[in-house]
């Protein structure tokens, strides 16, 4: 293994911490808006929550530009990085504004849209990874895999 595989496959793998690490913090964001709805200190957890998906978000537009320039990747990541940072913006801007209606809408879109590519990028993953043990019949052109 090169030592260039091994950088392509961490910035991948940061890349994918990131966009989880993002998921998960607009999850909690959903999750402290109803206790802000039922409780004192909901407005707190939100706040902070609202903290941590903006550093989140940041942080997944910075594995995408490593992922693309060092690491040789595709720079799409990066405007799915940059327009959910623009979408953040715009929840943070909705969410001091206390408009509600407009707020939570784009929160459920944006857990949406933050699933969907972390699932697409397990999908990926698994296209590219090689299962282990993998045999093939050079007469039929089949492909076997045997189990560990």
């Amino acid at each position: 293994m090169t030592a260039r595989t091994t950088a392509d496959r961490r910035t991948r793998t940061f890349l994918r911490v990131s966009i989880a690490l993002q998921t998960l913090a607009v999850f909690f964001q959903a999750a402290t808006a109803g206790l802000l709805l039922s409780t004192s200190y909901g407005e707190t957890l939100h706040g902070v929550g609202a903290r941590v998906m903006y550093g989140a978000s940041m942080l997944y537009l910075l594995a995408a530009i490593l992922a693309w320039r060092p690491g040789g990747g595709s720079p799409r990541p990066i405007l799915y990085a940059s327009g959910f940072l623009a979408l953040a913006s715009v929840q943070v801007v909705l969410g001091v504004a206390r408009v509600p209606s407009f707020h939570v809408p784009l929160g459920v879109l944006m857990f949406g849209l933050s699933l969907l590519v972390l699932a697409r990028g397990t999908w990926d993953l698994a296209a590219t990874t090689p299962p282990v043990g993998r045999a093939t019949n050079n007469r039929t052109n089949t492909v076997r895999y045997q189990t560990n």
